[in-house]
């Protein structure tokens, strides 16, 4: 296994021979093309590679990934512990604690040949089964990262001095699903980001040029929000870093509160699930993070696949409601993962719903 080169595919680019990995954000405003991983608990993985160039995800080769079987995916939270979860959320809703919080689960299955697997060859069946707008692939075996994503969501884009945000609240099978609820919620996490940036950003620059906008992506649709800014001279990678992360759509609203109540809830640590996954080009001060979501990885030490899937948690929330929500962003994907999806097939009771859990 660990003969796999180490490699990084976003955006149609494929970058090969690894010269450095760093743990230090400032290595992002040096020189180079940096593959970029924060675990949603704050560990940075950096990878600048030497070789960068336009190449396309290769086709799906049959055989080439073998996943996990269909029903051995099991859960952090079973569907009673992460409705009671739902239900305790509102009674800190309800103190006035928190307005909002996104709680989420793990889910894991052991992979038939570990040694063999290879999240390059999961990315290709990603792409042909859920393209995605910010899909990647980050292959470092050697330093604990092999990252698949099809994630739909923007975290941080940066052109210059000019960076943007692309938080997503509300999510259902059809725009027919979506509820007040989900606007509201939406809302909130706006304004939350744009707090997170004015902080590095230049007084007065921040502003919301898209709102609560519908965008539909395979088997489902979100509310997409555009936050954007002027960053400050004095600022950088480490400082916007620091301003934003964890990305407030996948912590809550007020952050450090919503913090506090995912820690105590949750069961298992999230990874690069609800971190950040990109790249950027440090020469010509580009760069683009994806929030983790809609992400595999692979845990190399215990020989398995995970995946995280979660909702955002208001006092408008209905516990078993938000179960499906969690369902329903995680079934086509686990179902590609396992090799159980079949075009035009519904998304639905393949997520794992089994009842059984893992523990921390």
């Amino acid at each position: 296994m660990y003969d796999l080169a180490p490699l990084a595919r976003f955006g149609g680019l494929v970058a090969t021979d690894l010269r450095d990995v760093t743990h230090d954000p400032e290595a992002l405003d040096s020189t180079g093309f940096w593959a970029v991983c924060a675990d949603f608990e704050g560990r940075l993985t950096c990878a600048r590679f030497g070789d960068v160039r336009k190449a396309p995800v290769p086709a799906a080769v049959p055989g080439a990934w073998a996943g996990p079987r269909p029903g051995d995916w099991t859960s952090s939270l079973d569907r009673a512990a992460y409705t009671a979860g739902v239900r305790t959320v509102r009674e800190h809703i309800a103190r006035g604690e928190v307005y909002q919080a996104n709680l989420c689960r793990v889910m894991s299955a052991p992979l038939p040949d570990p040694a063999a697997a290879d999240v390059d060859a999961l990315t290709a069946l990603l792409a042909a089964g859920n393209p995605a707008p910010y899909a990647g692939t980050i292959r470092l075996p050697a330093h604990g990262v092999e990252i698949a994503t099809a994630s739909p969501e923007l975290y941080l884009r940066r052109e210059g001095d000019r960076v943007s945000s692309g938080p997503i609240k509300g999510t259902g099978r059809t725009a027919a699903d979506l509820l007040p609820k989900d606007h509201a919620e939406n809302v909130m996490i706006v304004d939350l980001v744009r707090n997170d940036l004015s902080r590095v950003c230049e007084t007065g620059s921040v502003a919301v040029p898209a709102l609560c906008e519908l965008e539909e992506h395979p088997g489902l649709v979100h509310l997409v929000s555009t936050v954007s800014g002027v960053l400050r001279e004095d600022e950088g990678w480490p400082g916007l870093l620091a301003a934003t992360f964890p990305p407030g759509s996948v912590t809550g609203a007020p952050k450090s509160s919503a913090l506090r109540i995912i820690e105590a809830l949750e069961t298992a640590p999230r990874g690069p699930y609800c971190g950040g996954v990109g790249w950027v080009d440090a020469d010509s001060g580009h760069g683009e993070l994806a929030v983790g979501i809609r992400t595999f990885w692979i845990d190399r030490p215990l020989g398995v696949l995970r995946f995280g899937t979660g909702a955002g948690i208001t006092w408008g929330s209905d516990p078993e409601r938000e179960w499906e929500e969690t369902e329903l962003k995680a079934a086509r994907l686990v179902a590609i993962a396992s090799g159980a999806y079949e075009s035009g097939a519904p998304d639905t009771d393949v997520a794992g719903a089994s009842g059984k859990a893992i523990t921390r």
